[in-house]
């Protein structure tokens, strides 16, 4: 790397002070201006900014007191160390998911300048303590530290270690960005994002389903002790820690976990200093990508398995919209996850029953909503393809056996699942069949509001309807989704009559009638949204292609 001479050449100037100089002020400095010009963009981006931070700090603020008040208690250690363990966790994932979240995370935009890697990491690290983020990690720190203090010496430990727990988490961040920055920054790489969706929904029934079985069971926080005693030697959760320790006089125990620490956070900042230093000499991936000999794609198509016709070509734009497309794909991945995950943790809590199995069915018919609103401006290329009702109902068909292709195994597979887990096979047939009349039913309001309540769906962000278009989403799917619910009523009452009469021996016959009653209703929802598709074509295209 090159850096240009600390003299001007062929004067007899003083010698120019050295680049690294005055670094870590001017870094701070340049975050401060970023977020400031940021929030100079709109009124509605300083707003959603001061609400954000408002609401940060008051979740960190009771937070803290309630750690605060947590002191003194049998458990306020097990606590400490695994609420520090998760903190740590979001660090470590955040970049992942949400690369651009902060511009300052991407060091590729240094490169031209003439820095070196270690008074660089120095600064970035300084700078990257101005934000909410760290704020919140700094109060969560403080209040665990408090928690768990005892006695003059386990204070003083707890000096040098919530400044720790801070730099640790940090640079974790940091470290994580600048190793996968290539990735993270490409547009393949931004898939990565979809991630976040089965994360948060795995999280979330994870939590509820730990949540649960602590408060049932007769030991309460106390299970979790095992698991404490473990992430306690985890950085940053061992600095924590050893706050603990020293209060219960174990200094051995406490030095090796702080000293721990200690050496995790020296380990992440070398690997970051790698990590900017390989950024900084080796040539940019996509450039030498673009300089090979382009390769011939492999054989074999999609559209060998797809019917012929409209309808086929209709089914794999769809599909490889669904596999491209990072929006559409997150949102898939999402509602994946959710329908199976709310059946089986329900099942796996013995509180389910497998008519709960409806649930994904239900998850993944909301995609046939808004079908042409999904394609965003590009809609206008299919609908100079649609000249009359027949070309319509192709459409629509071809957008429907697409789904039909994921949601239908799906859906039979959670169904299956439910019932295996709840041991009630003899419900099977039954809870099948009222799967796929609810699939065909949402199938057919889809495509029905999809011709009548079309709304645009941004591309960029993560807004799904452009300003002003909110009650045409509510109206679109609630208004939709109880009409699905109408038209499954018939079905819903014959379940019930064949147990409460006690002919719940026939009540395999629900399998049969389901399924042809769900062909039948997504039949007749095609051929009444497509005479309308035709004949409201502009309206469409000018809602859909809005914002």
């Amino acid at each position: 790397m090159m850096h240009p001479p600390t003299t001007a050449p062929g004067s007899g100037a003083a010698p120019l002070a050295p680049v690294a100089t005055g670094l870590v002020p001017v870094f701070v400095r340049l975050k401060l201006s970023l977020l400031r010009n940021g929030l100079r963009q709109s009124g509605g981006r300083r707003a959603a900014y001061v609400a954000s931070a408002a609401f940060a700090l008051l979740v960190a603020a009771l937070q803290l007191l309630g750690l605060v008040l947590l002191r003194g208690e049998e458990h306020a250690a097990t606590v400490s160390v695994l609420l520090v363990a998760v903190l740590a966790l979001g660090w470590a994932v955040l970049p992942l998911f949400f690369p651009s979240g902060d511009e300052t995370l991407d060091p590729t935009r240094l490169v031209m300048l003439p820095l070196r890697p270690r008074p660089l990491v120095r600064a970035l690290l300084v700078s990257s303590l101005v934000g909410i983020g760290p704020l919140f990690t700094l109060c969560l720190a403080l209040g665990t530290a408090i928690a768990v203090a005892r006695g003059g010496a386990a204070v003083a430990v707890g000096v040098v270690a919530v400044p720790l727990v801070l730099l640790l988490c940090v640079a974790l961040a940091r470290a994580v960005a600048a190793a996968n920055i290539r990735l993270l920054t490409s547009r393949k790489g931004r898939d990565l994002a979809v991630l976040s969706g089965l994360v948060i929904a795995v999280g979330a029934q994870l939590v509820n389903f730990g949540a649960q079985r602590i408060g049932s069971s007769d030991a309460g926080l106390g299970e979790l002790d095992p698991a404490a005693d473990v992430v306690g030697w985890i950085p940053p959760a061992s600095a924590l820690s050893a706050v603990h320790e020293t209060g219960e006089a174990r200094y051995g125990i406490a030095a090796a976990q702080l000293a721990l620490s200690v050496v995790a956070l020296v380990l992440l900042l070398r690997l970051w200093q790698r990590s900017l230093t390989r950024l900084m000499t080796t040539p940019d991936g996509s450039t030498l990508a673009a300089a090979e000999p382009s390769r011939t794609r492999r054989g074999g198509s999609l559209a060998g398995l797809l019917p012929p016709g409209r309808t086929g070509t209709v089914m794999e734009r769809t599909l490889r919209y669904v596999w491209r497309d990072p929006k559409t794909k997150a949102a898939w991945v999402t509602l994946l996850a959710i329908g199976l995950l709310v059946p089986l943790f329900n099942a796996l809590q013995g509180t389910g029953s497998v008519y709960i199995a409806c649930f994904a069915a239900g998850m993944l018919g909301i995609q046939m909503y808004n079908q042409f609103g999904q394609d965003t401006s590009a809609f206008w290329m299919v609908a100079m393809t649609i000249a009359s009702t027949r070309d319509a109902y192709d459409e629509l068909r071809g957008r429907a056996y697409a789904l039909l292709v994921v949601t239908l195994p799906y859906a039979a597979l959670v169904t299956v699942m439910t019932a295996a887990l709840l041991d009630v096979w003899q419900g099977l047939p039954e809870a099948l069949g009222l799967t796929f009349a609810l699939l065909g039913a949402m199938l057919a309001t889809g495509a029905w509001a999809s011709a009548r309540f079309p709304y645009s769906i941004p591309q960029e962000g993560y807004k799904n309807a452009a300003p002003g278009q909110g009650g045409l989403v509510w109206i679109s799917l609630l208004g939709g989704m109880l009409c699905a619910a109408a038209l499954c009523a018939p079905l819903i009452a014959l379940t019930i009559w064949l147990h409460a009469s006690g002919h719940g021996s026939w009540s395999w016959l629900l399998l049969p009638v389901g399924t042809g009653y769900g062909a039948a209703v997504t039949a007749l929802g095609l051929r009444l949204a497509a005479p309308r598709v035709a004949a409201r074509l502009p309206e469409i295209l000018t809602a859909v292609s809005r914002g």
